[in-house]
């Protein structure tokens, strides 16, 4: 199973240095059936490219709470063994968990299928996204607009080969 690990650039360098992602248990976003009866759709690349997108709104949620990471959101994809990524049945259509899974055990970075991150463009704007946060939460239209605008930056593809060059 594909997860998407949401993280910032502070949590990949560590990551990095540990040989590992975590601290356990690990929330994660994969291709639940709760997302793909949201998401309505049986085209698994759409719905992996859904539990991507969810997981990069959960790293500017991390981004949010650490000031001093740099403004740009991370996720990592991993591939691991079906049953290890377990969705949560309680809270399987509420719609901020959706595609959401916990990692119980460590998955070695080595593991990582590919990094997905901001450009250097987007800081700004994921930078102010990240502020907007917390007024948005409390139904802000303004701050839920700068909230969105996050989502207009893609996330780049990068192979895990270059996380030595992603976290100078």
């Amino acid at each position: 199973m594909r997860v998407y690990v949401p993280l910032t650039l502070s949590g990949l360098a560590e990551a990095y240095k540990e040989g590992h992602l975590g601290p356990m248990p690990l929330t994660a976003y994969a291709v639940t059936p709760a997302l793909r009866e949201w998401y309505l759709s049986d085209d698994i690349e759409e719905l992996e490219y859904a539990a991507l997108s969810r997981a990069a709104q959960a790293s500017l949620r991390l981004l949010a709470v650490d000031p001093r990471a740099p403004r740009r959101r991370v996720v990592v994809a991993v591939d691991v063994p079906d049953g290890q990524a377990v969705a949560d049945p309680d809270r399987g259509l509420d719609q901020s968990a959706l595609g959401e899974v916990r990692i119980k055990a460590a998955i070695p970075l080595a593991k990582a299928a590919a990094v997905h991150l901001d450009a250097d463009d987007a800081e700004r704007d994921i930078a102010e996204a990240a502020d907007a946060l917390g007024a948005a939460d409390l139904g802000d239209d303004d701050a839920q607009f700068t909230v969105d605008g996050a989502e207009d930056h893609e996330l780049l593809w990068y192979a895990t080969q270059e996380i030595p060059n992603l976290i100078e």
